[in-house]
This record gives C-alpha cells, structure tokens and sequence, in this order.
C-alpha cells in the first residue's frame, strides 16, 4: 500500500493493540471489531468537522487495512484464543542418559581400590605378586587327573548297588502304608464327625 513511516507507525501499534485486547483483556470478537471501529473512526478517513491532522489513512488505505484484520485476526480468533489461553504440555521429543560403566578387570590400570596407587607401584608389586594365568593352567593341568580322578570313580559307582529289588519294595510298601493310613484316619474322624451332626439334628426333629 506505499504507507509512510506515520502510517506503518500507526497500524502495528494498532495490531499491537489488539493483540493485548484478546491476550490479556480476554476481549470476546464482537468488542475487538467494536474497538477497532472506534479507533479507525479516530485514525481513519477525514469526517466533517474533524481534524485532518489526525486522519492517518484514506478511504482506500483503511479498508485495506480492516481486510487485513479480519483475514488475518478476526477470521482465526477462536484460535487465537485457544493459543493464549489454554495451557498445553512439553512434549519431550528426546532424552540423553549418560551411564558409566566400570572398566574391565584386564585394564592395564588398577581397579578401584588401587586408585590411590601410582601405576608404577601397582605394576612392579601388586600385579607381579599373583601367579601368572599360564602357571596357573600349568598347575591346574598337572592336578586336575589326581583331583578329578575320586569325582569320577564317584559317579561311576551306582548308589543302589547294594540293595535288592525286595529291599526296595519293602520301603515303597511301607511308605506307601504309612500315607495310606493317615489318609485313612483323617477321612473317619470327618465322618464321624459328620455322623454326630446328623445325629444331632435328627434328634432335634424327633423333639420337635
């Protein structure tokens, strides 16, 4: 539209202002186009009996800038509203977690309760002090068939060897019995149990 620096002046301060209206004043849409007729009545095409000094925009220019409100503001002020008013939650769109795990036990460098210890220190004394992996397989190798040699005799003997056939039915049987028996016993104390509270009720009813 060729606006002056007066006139550029004037219209973002006017949508400054309604923009305050509706964000802060929570103005309804009816008084925000009610305000705005006030204000371009003040700012807007010269009247009779008004002074030209104070009239900004011609004809031309204020419909111009009242068709750019109400495509721009009015024609979305629901959603103008819902984006001042309502409150919405973060989305988290991604997290970061650092985590530190502890070193191998093969680093060259000490574990945590050497870390006080130079690495000189702990190469020359603490590390050279175990036996080495290679003699401790040497020496695993050396005692493993004298050491392993009882296991497997052990396992090759058979537990049941030394009983019969009859000695093992004999202890089924008499385990068998035994669980029969307490079973037997708690089935005749419920019923008889059961027979003396029928016997009770029916001597109720022969009373009654």
């Amino acid at each position: 539209m060729n606006f002056s620096v007066i006139q550029y002046s004037k219209f973002m301060t006017l949508l400054d202002m309604l923009l305050h209206n509706l964000k802060t004043l929570h103005m309804s849409l009816e008084d925000s186009i009610k305000w705005l007729g006030e204000v371009m009545a003040e700012i807007g095409p010269p009247h009779l009996g008004k002074n030209q000094e104070w009239n900004i925009f011609d004809v031309t220019q204020a419909n111009a800038v009242i068709d750019y409100l109400k495509i721009s503001l009015f024609q979305h002020y629901k959603l103008y509203e819902y984006l001042f008013y309502s409150t919405r939650e973060d989305i988290v769109i991604g997290t970061k977690q650092v985590i530190e795990v502890v070193k191998p036990a093969d680093t060259p460098f000490p574990g945590p309760l050497e870390e006080g210890i130079s690495f000189d220190v702990y190469s020359t004394i603490i590390e050279a002090s175990p036996t080495s992996a290679t003699e401790m397989k040497r020496l695993d190798g050396e005692q493993g068939p004298e050491e392993t040699q009882p296991e497997t005799d052990a396992l090759d003997t058979d537990p049941l060897a030394c009983f019969t056939i009859e000695d093992i039915k004999s202890v089924l049987g008499q385990v068998t019995d035994d669980i029969l028996l307490s079973i037997q016993t708690e089935i005749n104390e419920k019923l008889q149990i059961q027979e003396e509270a029928f016997n009770a009720r029916i001597e109720k009813l022969k009373k009654a």
